[in-house]
């Protein structure tokens, strides 16, 4: 068995798989030698590897350690990938984003892919003819829900909504609909371009608040599986 830990911006995912089957699974907002162990003791498992986007991929990576004789920290300019990678600045690339990549071209061989994910930040990456060329960052959601809340004097703070208006009527309605309604159109644009251009072409649709874009987009997938899971599997065994 094998076990992936991907520590994200707002919590970290464990999950145990035997081949690319999930035998189980744990969120927690911090990773703790306790949860680590919870996750592998009683069960066969040989090879880890940890990915973080936080910066504390190393600490994580040496209390695994404890428990699991091989361990890959995932590196997105040193660790070898089975895809290539043309993006300029590999040190700052977040390790989610090619992971993500690795996955969707694991799941979509033989196509141009879109990958949007929803999170924290929404980023919208792209790999052609079998590489990962890079792609656009935005603030998420919530992000920007917050970014209202805390940059005006008397907005309050607002949640994601499956409510489809063209207008809000009130003050509230107003900035869910203006949120949701930006957000779907600036993806809706980065979609129509991308099919339009390219022959071959998958669009996937991952992360928190995909759920909520997938009803309002058409041409996209909504990733049955975690794409970034999926390819931290991909690349584990590649360095097995």
């Amino acid at each position: 068995m094998k076990l992936i830990v991907d520590v994200g911006n707002s919590r970290a995912k464990g999950v145990v798989m035997c081949g690319d089957e999930v035998v189980a699974e744990s969120v927690v907002v911090e990773p703790t030698l306790a949860w680590l162990e919870s996750l592998v003791v009683g069960r066969n498992v040989g090879h880890a590897i940890v990915s973080s986007t936080r910066g504390d991929g190393h600490s994580v990576a040496a209390m695994l350690r404890h428990y699991v004789s091989h361990v890959v920290l995932f590196e997105p300019a040193t660790t070898p990938i089975p895809l290539g990678n043309h993006y300029g600045s590999k040190q700052t690339l977040g390790a989610d984003r090619l992971a993500a990549a690795v996955g969707a071209v694991a799941l979509y061989p033989a196509s141009d892919i879109m990958i949007v994910d929803f999170g924290t930040a929404i980023t919208i990456d792209y790999v052609v003819d079998g590489a990962f060329l890079g792609g656009n960052i935005s603030p998420g959601v919530m992000t920007r829900f917050r970014a209202l809340k805390e940059f005006t004097a008397c907005l309050p703070l607002c949640s994601a909504t499956d409510d489809v208006l063209e207008y809000g009527r009130t003050t509230r309605e107003a900035i869910e609909q203006g949120v949701m309604r930006g957000v779907e159109h600036e993806i809706r644009g980065y979609v129509d371009a991308f099919c339009e251009e390219n022959g071959k072409k998958i669009v996937i649709f991952t992360g928190g608040d995909a759920k909520y874009f997938v009803k309002r987009i058409k041409n996209a997938i909504f990733a049955d599986c975690e794409p970034v899971v999926y390819g931290l599997s991909k690349i584990l065994e590649y360095n097995a």
